[in-house]
């Protein structure tokens, strides 16, 4: 199980990444673009995914994702119980969706780095 701190460490090791309070949401975004969002009880994250592939995701896993809420669905966005994944899975879904927003040469290097 992971919380609002796991999500925070993973976030603020991206490059370019900022951490904000906006509408009683933490929001770590790139730029002008958000990433990720953790909901104001810290029981749930919205992060980037692809929208054309969200449907098989929640699909495959429904206890685990589930929809943005109607406003955000024309967006990039699925959400996920923080309760069911572990630390694991979170940097997968924290990175990829931060690959999302970055350059492909940030997101290169960065890569790089790791190796």
């Amino acid at each position: 199980m992971v919380g609002a701190d796991d999500v925070r460490r993973m976030a603020k090791a991206l490059p370019r990444t900022e951490e904000r309070l906006i509408r009683d949401r933490i929001k770590f975004r790139v730029g002008r673009i958000v990433y990720l969002a953790i909901s104001p009880d810290e029981a749930s994250m919205g992060f980037a995914f692809p929208k054309q592939e969200r449907a098989g995701l929640i699909a495959s896993e429904p206890d685990k994702f589930f929809m943005p809420i109607p406003s955000d669905e024309r967006f990039n966005w699925v959400r996920v119980w923080l309760a069911a994944i572990d630390e694991t899975e979170l940097r997968e879904l924290v990175v990829e969706a931060w690959r999302m927003v970055v350059p492909k040469r940030v997101a290169a290097a960065f890569e790089h780095g790791l190796r």
